[in-house]
């Protein structure tokens, strides 16, 4: 007996080998020149590792600065460190689509973020795209006005009683007064305030997390019940609901389907059975659905009974969703709605609040430029204490050249999509990248947080924070082509008009109604990375500025 269960595991361990070997040696998509780790070659495993450890940017760009511009990742998958590769891997009309990496990311039904076919991606990208259009976001600037108002009630707050050296723990990590300031984590302050924005803008309602300086958010236990009840399904509408930290679900989201959607898709029913970490990650998976489906069902409850929001009617995203139709005059179901709901409550909170506390980090890390900005803010809106509204507007900002400045070297040095989106070369043609040409079949990415450490397109100084290198008009061409904070091609960031003015808005906001130092200028702005690359925490101390 004993002897048949070590035939059996043998045998079993051959068949694995032979799986991981093989392909490797008859190296059907031309990989076998290209450098990369050696376990790389033969599996996914490698990959999985890297990314699950929270810091797959990092990693693999150090790789390309030991190998070279192409380095190999997973047995059929290369990484392109080429700035030039950006117009060729994601290009309109070169026919790549998205690799199964994206499988891992699908929640209720594929949305326009995680559709791999091409043509479902046409039809959900037409009808979301007016959604987005400049003009109907402009009909969101006062809701992310508002917000911003309720963040600066809190900072002033705790601004006076940390000039009287008191202390408290109001928000996550809580804060205290020392040297006339208030010292407190600001990442949990941006959450809020990006989470209660995008609460606003796709549902028609916050989640109250500035008011509550609380991450914490209702979602549906029963993801079934909660959808019959507002899909005209007769089934049972009792919606059992839960409280849960939001913005915690979302990270541990994040890095779940990250590190799930490198490994084959064969193997990821195993893992997230038997492995702890992957089963955790799947319940985070169904809560944050369930806060999606919670949501949708509370604002199509407010449409059925034509309430009012704030005094504006169908202001918001998902009213706007409801509008919209494909080439047969066909709009989104409840369940379609509700996936698109979800990729715009992740697409438009993590990327605002990392981004916001990223460009808040470097400005107090390097004081002359945050001097530099505010003088820029008080000539073109006045003298500080000519207006009570800290909220500034999007037309006074939009142009200001230094300010865009601070943001684009923001977005580049702490790009919240630093991994490279992986495509695959379609069947019927081939695609060459950095002087290599592949095969269909082949999986390609272009890492965005390598590219923007080329030195030959940003200077010997591309690891330093510094907004003058934008305003060098020789250099902006060459810069741009290879600035990618928003992807490119037809699957590029469909929110990006949006992202860009929540973040004019929310800037020029508190950095011309407060002054930031860091608790420790020496310290790391240390990192984790699921899908996205998130800051782990800033301690800042902040003071009103001077009237």
């Amino acid at each position: 007996m004993l002897d048949n269960w070590l035939t059996l595991i043998v045998g079993a361990g051959a068949l694995i080998l032979a799986a991981h070997v093989v392909p490797s040696v008859l190296d059907p998509h031309g990989m076998r020149k290209v450098p990369g780790p050696l376990l790389a070659q033969f599996s996914d495993i490698w990959l999985g590792r890297v990314a699950a450890l929270g810091h797959r940017s990092e990693v693999v760009h150090e790789l390309h600065q030991r190998y070279g511009p192409l380095v190999r990742i997973a047995p059929n998958h290369v990484s392109v460190a080429d700035p030039a590769a950006l117009q060729i891997v994601y290009a309109h009309g070169n026919g790549a689509l998205k690799s199964v990496f994206y499988d891992a990311f699908v929640s209720i039904r594929r949305g326009l973020f995680n559709t791999r076919d091409r043509a479902e991606h046409t039809r959900k990208r037409k009808i979301v795209s007016h959604v987005f259009a400049q003009k109907s976001i402009l009909e969101f600037e006062p809701h992310i006005q508002t917000h911003v108002r309720q963040l600066a009630d809190q900072w002033d707050r705790l601004a006076a009683a940390g000039a009287k050296g008191e202390s408290g723990t109001d928000g996550d990590g809580g804060w205290r007064g020392r040297e006339g300031r208030v010292w407190l984590d600001c990442l949990p302050w941006y959450n809020y305030l990006a989470f209660d924005i995008i609460g606003r803008l796709a549902f028609g309602k916050p989640f109250g997390m500035l008011v509550a300086a609380k991450d914490v958010a209702p979602v549906a236990l029963s993801a079934e019940n909660a959808m019959s009840s507002y899909s005209g399904s007769t089934g049972d509408s009792d919606v059992r609901v839960a409280y849960i930290p939001a913005v915690q679900i979302l990270n541990d989201r994040g890095e779940f389907s990250a590190s799930l959607g490198v490994l084959p898709p064969h193997w990821r029913p195993m893992v997230k059975k038997y492995i702890p970490w992957f089963r955790q990650g799947g319940q985070a998976v169904k809560n944050l659905a369930g806060l999606a489906i919670m949501a949708v069902k509370a604002r199509l409850e407010m449409e059925d009974n034509k309430t009012k929001i704030e005094g504006a009617e169908r202001a918001d995203l998902l009213a706007k969703l409801m509008l919209g139709k494909d080439d047969e005059g066909k709009p989104m179901g409840p369940e379609e709605l509700t996936a698109e709901a979800l990729t715009q409550l992740i697409a438009g909170s993590d990327t605002t609040s990392n981004s916001s506390c990223a460009i808040t980090y470097y400005l107090a890390k390097n004081p002359k430029y945050q001097r530099k900005l505010q003088e820029e803010l008080d000539a073109a809106l006045g003298p500080l204490d000519t207006s009570e509204d800290p909220a500034t507007g999007y037309d006074a900002v939009k142009q200001l050249p230094y300010l865009s400045a601070v943001i684009n070297e923001g977005l580049r040095c702490h790009a919240t999509s630093g991994i490279g989106l992986p495509r695959v070369v379609p069947d019927d043609a081939h695609m060459t990248v950095a002087g290599q040409t592949f095969p269909p079949g082949a999986v390609l990415s272009v890492p965005t947080y390598t590219i923007h450490r080329d030195t030959t397109v940003w200077g010997d100084d591309a690891e330093d924070f510094r907004p003058e290198r934008w305003l060098d008009e020789s250099r902006l061409e060459d810069m741009n082509k290879a600035f990618n904070p928003f992807s490119y091609g037809p699957r590029a960031c469909v929110g990006r008009n949006l992202a860009s003015m929540e973040l004019l808005i929310i800037l020029s906001s508190v950095f011309r109604r407060y002054d930031f130092v860091l608790e420790n200028p020496d310290e790391k702005f240390d990192t984790r990375e699921g899908f996205l690359r998130k800051p782990v925490k800033c301690i800042v101390g902040i003071k009103r500025r001077a009237h």
